[in-house]
């Protein structure tokens, strides 16, 4: 787990300690093992996931010449990560298949009740989004080398140096 990861896991477990944030009514533990299918892209939620325990892959699915399809890996999670945050403030689709590659637990907290706790807890609101931004951002940067390193491939792989 990076710094920001544990930052956001010590804000997290203050919420979740937090009587007036109770389980089974604002969030549930849900055990998984390998191969387990967390959450499939296109699958409508409005869920966060926190992984207590195990390890996940984050995964998305790529056609190839309209009949072949592939899903290239783009992330693994571990414990005291997040997943699952373009749905916490509203109703989505999820982006992107989770699957676990290793047994564990996932602690999947309900979005509304979350929001709702921080218009009364807007301190704790501030900084879960604080760190959540971070992450996000972290997230992003690495996104955007893989990008930039499969656009360097395929300009290499098309002989597109001849042409500059």
């Amino acid at each position: 787990m990076n710094q920001s990861g544990k930052k956001v896991n010590d804000i997290l477990r203050q919420i979740l300690d937090d009587p007036a944030f109770q389980e089974s009514a604002a969030w549930r533990r849900r055990d998984f093992y390998e191969k387990d299918v967390i959450v499939r892209a296109g699958d409508e939620g409005a869920t966060l996931y926190y992984i207590e325990a195990g390890r996940l892959r984050v995964t998305g699915q790529v056609e190839l010449n309209g009949d072949k399809r592939v899903q290239p890996g783009f992330l693994d999670l571990q414990s005291g990560d997040v997943f699952g945050e373009m749905c916490l403030n509203a109703t989505h689709q999820r982006t992107a298949t989770v699957t676990a590659i290793a047994d564990g637990c996932v602690l999947e907290i309900d979005g509304a009740r979350l929001n709702a706790y921080f218009d009364t807890h807007p301190l704790q609101g501030y900084r879960f989004y604080k760190k959540l931004f971070e992450i996000l951002m972290s997230r992003m940067k690495s996104a955007n080398s893989r990008i930039e390193n499969l656009l360097a491939w395929g300009l290499k792989a098309h002989g597109i140096e001849r042409h500059l």
